[in-house]
C-alpha cells in the first residue's frame, strides 16, 4: 500500500506522518528546493511563511483545545511546536527555523516516508527586526495583564504620535499586485494598513490596543501599543505583531520608523501578502476531506477552508489517520461534533453554509453545552472538558496499529 502526498507544508507532513506510523509508504513531493514562492525562504519543510506564533495554548480557547487534542492523539507538528518553543505569555510560539528543522528531521528520517523533491504539476508575513536596533528607552518588556511571563516588546506611542503614524500609513505607497497576491484577503489576516484605513482608532482595539498595557514609566496605558514578539530562540530576532502588509518596501522602512522605539530598527525581513486559494469545499469535500467524487483523493490545509497552522495540521492529520484506516480496512473514526477535530471537519464539509469562507477554529461551530454556564471563560473550559473527554474515549481507537518512534537520535 502506497500513498503519494503533495507538498511538504503543516498539513502534507502532518498526513505524511499520520500514515506512515500507521505502517502506510508514503512518497512525499515538496517542490522546494529547485523552486520556491516569494513568501518561502528555507528549504526544510513546515516553514511558517507568516508568524511564528501557534495563538493561545489555553483551553478557553478554542485553538488551545485543538492543540490539546492533537498532542493527545500524536500529532508530529505539535510535538515538534512544543520541543521548540520560545516564550509568548499563554500562546503557543516557536523558533521557525528550529521547528522547520526538527519537522523535517523526524519526516525524512521515518523509514516508510520518501521525499521527492520535484514540483507537481500563501500566507501573510510580518516585518521581522533585530533586537539590538529597537530602542528599549522607548519600549518595556510586559505581557498584557501580566499575564504568564513579560516576553513581548511594547513599543508606546502618544496621541500625536499615533495621529502622525495612522496618516502615514493610511497614505503610504502599496505594493503592486503579482500573480497569486491578491487585495482580497481573509478577515484575519488583513494588512495593517487596510484595517487602518477603517478608522482612526480601528488599530487601538486592534493590534495597537494598548488595554492591559501600562508603561512603566508613567504607570498609565499609553494611546497606542505596537507589540514586538519574539521569532527565534536566541531572542535575537522579533516580529511585528498584527503587520501583516501589503506596503512597498522604502514605505515599510519610513512609516514602521515613526513609531519611537523603531525609529533606527534594522528590518531583516519586510512584511510581504499572500493569496490563500481554496475550494468552496461544502458538497466537494466530506467530513474526512476527502473528494466525493473521488474518495482516492483528499485534500488538507488552508486549500479546504481552515485557516490558521494548527487548523492546517489538524486537516492533515484527519485526511492522514482516516486515509490508513480505509487503506488498512478499518472503519473511519468520526470525530463528531463537540471535538475541534470533528467541528472542523464538519463545517469544510457542511452544505447548509450559504457563503462559505475561510475560518478560524472556534466554539461557535461546536454544539452548546445543554446548560447554561456564567461567565464565558467557565462555558469554554466546560466545552473543552467534555471534547477531552471524547478524544480520550478515540484515543485507543484513533492509535490502533501505531508504531512509537524513537527520536533519540534525531538531534
Amino acid at each position: 500500500m502506497q500513498v503519494s502526498v503533495i507538498g511538504a507544508g503543516l498539513a502534507g507532513c502532518e498526513a505524511a506522518w499520520q500514515l506512515a506510523r500507521r505502517g502506510i509508504a508514503v512518497t512525499l513531493y515538496e517542490m522546494k528546493p529547485a523552486k520556491r514562492t516569494p513568501a518561502h525562504h528555507i528549504d526544510d519543510f513546515a516553514e511558517l511563511c507568516c508568524s511564528n506564533s501557534l495563538r493561545s495554548d489555553q483551553l478557553e480557547n478554542a485553538v488551545g483545545l485543538l492543540k490539546e487534542e492533537l498532542r493527545r492523539l500524536g500529532s508530529l507538528i505539535l510535538a515538534c511546536a512544543d520541543e521548540t518553543r520560545v516564550e509568548a505569555g499563554g500562546a503557543l510560539a516557536v523558533d521557525r527555523h528550529g521547528f522547520a528543522r526538527l519537522v523535517t528531521e523526524r519526516v525524512r528520517s521515518h523509514p516508510n516516508i520518501t521525499v521527492i523533491e520535484s514540483e507537481v504539476t500563501s500566507i501573510p508575513a510580518a516585518p521581522l527586526v533585530t533586537y539590538e536596533s529597537v530602542d528599549m528607552s522607548s519600549a518595556w518588556f510586559a505581557s498584557r495583564y501580566d499575564k504568564g511571563t513579560a516576553d513581548y516588546i511594547n513599543c508606546p506611542l502618544t496621541a500625536e504620535e499615533y495621529d502622525a503614524f495612522w496618516h502615514a500609513l493610511t497614505t503610504a505607497e502599496e505594493a503592486p499586485v503579482h500573480g497569486f497576491e491578491d487585495k482580497h484577503v481573509f478577515e484575519g489576516c488583513m494588512p495593517v494598513e487596510v484595517m487602518a484605513r477603517r478608522g482612526h482608532d480601528t488599530l487601538c482595539y486592534s493590534p495597537l490596543k494598548p488595554r492591559g498595557l501600562k508603561d512603566p514609566k508613567t504607570g498609565h496605558e499609553p494611546y497606542a501599543v505596537v507589540q514586538l514578539r519574539r521569532d527565534n530562540a536566541e531572542g535575537s530576532i522579533y516580529n511585528l505583531v498584527g503587520f501583516q502588509t501589503h506596503l512597498r518596501f522604502p514605505e515599510q522602512k519610513r512609516v514602521f520608523s515613526m513609531i519611537p522605539a523603531l525609529a533606527n530598527a534594522e528590518f531583516v525581513r519586510y512584511g510581504v501578502m499572500h493569496r490563500n486559494t481554496y475550494l468552496n469545499s461544502p458538497g466537494l469535500l466530506d467530513r474526512y476531506y476527502r473528494l466525493i467524487a473521488d474518495d482516492r483523493i483528499s485534500f488538507a490545509g488552508q486549500m479546504t477552508g481552515v485557516e490558521g497552522y494548527v487548523e492546517s495540521a489538524a486537516s492533515g492529520f484527519l485526511a492522514g489517520v482516516e486515509t490508513a484506516r480505509r487503506l488498512l480496512g478499518q472503519p473511519p473514526i468520526d470525530f463528531p461534533r463537540e471535538t475541534a477535530i470533528g467541528a472542523l471537519g464538519l463545517y469544510v464539509s457542511d452544505t447548509t453554509v450559504a457563503n462559505f469562507q475561510p475560518m478560524n477554529v472556534n466554539f461557535g461551530i461546536m454544539p452548546p453545552l445543554g446548560c447554561r454556564i456564567k461567565g464565558k471563560r467557565n462555558k469554554n473550559a466546560e466545552l473543552s472538558r467534555r471534547s477531552l473527554e471524547i478524544i480520550d474515549s478515540l484515543r485507543e481507537s484513533v492509535l490502533d496499529g501505531v508504531k512509537e518512534e524513537n527520536h533519540e537520535d534525531h538531534h
